[in-house]
């Protein structure tokens, strides 16, 4: 496994269309073993394909015990709204109050190309609706009113220098080790 770039606010791919899974294959299977190993590093929750310079319609998602591998997802049913604080790994310090539906169904495929049907409510569907909403060019930020919305761009402008060619770098997560030296 290895860790991935992620790419921030101003990288193009992070606005374009993505496109459907059709192999399924060994490189697939180790593109999503290397999104969960970055979204890990990077301490996220979920990560989407074109986050990390892929255009395949391919989410990852880890929060409040639900491990989700999300392919080719389609949202066909949602109800409710809340507005809550969003926050995003290709949006290093900026968030910002985003409605979402409170509960969707989605139907997706899992990592193998089996069709899933999937019930999600509050944290986990707001998680859902997030890393979707990237595989069509949509960040969290288009959500958000138009002075919130200046107010979060002229904020990522003092943050982004630190990452050139709009692209974050991540550093292996610390592996404690229980061996001790003997004395």
């Amino acid at each position: 496994m290895s860790l991935l770039p992620i790419h921030v606010l101003g990288s193009p791919i992070l606005r374009e269309e993505t496109s459907p899974v059709v192999d399924f294959g060994d490189a697939f299977q180790q593109l999503i073993e290397d999104m969960f190993e970055t979204m890990y590093a990077a301490q996220g929750v979920g990560l989407a394909a074109p986050q990390v310079g892929h255009k395949e319609q391919l989410a990852v998602i880890d929060c409040e015990d639900v491990k989700l591998v999300l392919v080719n997802p389609e949202i066909i049913e949602s109800e409710g709204s809340e507005k809550a604080e969003e926050a995003c790994l290709s949006i290093p310090e900026i968030f910002g109050p985003v409605p979402r539906a409170t509960r969707v169904r989605l139907r997706a495929q899992d990592r193998t190309g089996e069709f899933i049907e999937i019930e999600a409510h509050d944290y986990v569907a707001r998680c859902i609706q997030h890393e979707i909403d990237h595989l069509h060019g949509k960040l969290f930020i288009d959500y958000l009113s138009y002075l919130k919305r200046r107010a979060a761009l002229a904020q990522w402008e003092l943050y982004r220098k630190d990452y050139p060619n709009f692209v974050k770098l991540l550093r292996p997560i610390a592996i404690q080790s229980d061996l001790r030296a003997d004395t």
